[in-house]
């Protein structure tokens, strides 16, 4: 591959559309060529600037003022609770005064079954609040594979890109405060093509990338034994997704792939890390 066709490719190699083929050509071509490397440093920089929160520019005062205006007013639960039950407040009261007469007295004569009726609602919310509201796992589950789908859409797949255990390795070094075990499974079908850094479940982790064929295969590591030895299997959203811990590290697996090739990825990575 020459320079013109590396930087016909570079756009889409940005972006995740080459095949898997094209990929690792435009790969050999930029680990021997600096002056491809530099232009495409330049171009995931610009990627990456772009999506920094400091870029974002506030709207003037004087538009959020007219878009609120312009927003519908809304009515608070005290009172539509009160235009349900007759005008009633939670103690008796008429929301527009205080009764009079007979009126006043029958406003009093509601109030228990007034207070009641708020206090349901209020248990029943409550409740909803904490039936919807996601486990700790279900919530881990969520964020990896919403990184995953970020790592293929944003051009952030890996930040070290690498089919050398011992170029990724080092990589990690003073960016993280563990020594992840990075395992090159290229005999296996499984060949390591990078790394990077990203945030889950509160702390900074590492992730390590393969793939089958075509099928991408992020590999999270984080201290920890947060699960046992055997590998417990999962499918979120299309994706398949596995978690195990071994020798004080927590280990997920995240891929498109099927529950076959994702099996084969695991016990080719434990017997690896075995030996």
């Amino acid at each position: 591959m020459d320079h013109e066709q590396a930087f016909e490719l570079l756009p889409g190699y940005i972006d995740e559309e080459l095949s898997l083929s094209e990929a690792l050509e435009f790969e050999r071509h930029l680990a021997g060529c600096e002056l491809c490397t530099q232009a495409y440093e330049q171009q995931r920089q610009v990627s990456a600037r772009l999506r920094e929160a400091d870029m974002r520019v506030d709207a003037p005062p004087e538009l959020v003022r007219r878009i609120r205006a312009a927003l519908p007013v809304r009515r608070s639960l005290w009172q539509r609770l009160g235009e349900r039950f007759g005008g009633l407040t939670v103690f008796g009261g008429a929301f527009g005064g205080a009764g009079s007469g007979n009126g006043g007295a029958k406003a009093l004569g509601w109030a228990p079954l007034g207070a009641m009726v708020v206090s349901l609602v209020a248990l029943t919310w409550s409740a909803g609040l904490y039936l919807t509201t996601p486990s700790g796992d279900t919530r881990l589950t969520e964020e990896l594979v919403d990184s995953h789908v970020r790592s293929l859409q944003f051009d952030h797949l890996y930040d070290v890109i690498s089919t050398d255990r011992h170029t990724v390795k080092p990589w990690f070094d003073g960016k993280i405060d563990f020594a992840p075990p990075v395992v090159d499974l290229a005999q296996q079908g499984y060949p390591l093509v990078g790394g990077r850094l990203d945030y889950l479940n509160g702390r900074s982790v590492a992730v390590m990338v393969y793939r089958y064929k075509l099928h991408p295969i992020n590999l999270y590591v984080w201290p920890g034994n947060d699960a046992g030895a055997t590998p417990h299997i999962y499918e979120r959203q299309g994706y398949h997704l596995a978690h195990w811990s071994a020798a004080g590290m927590n280990y997920w697996a995240v891929t498109d792939a099927g529950d076959a090739e994702l099996n084969g990825f695991i016990t080719g990575l434990r017997a690896h890390s075995a030996s």
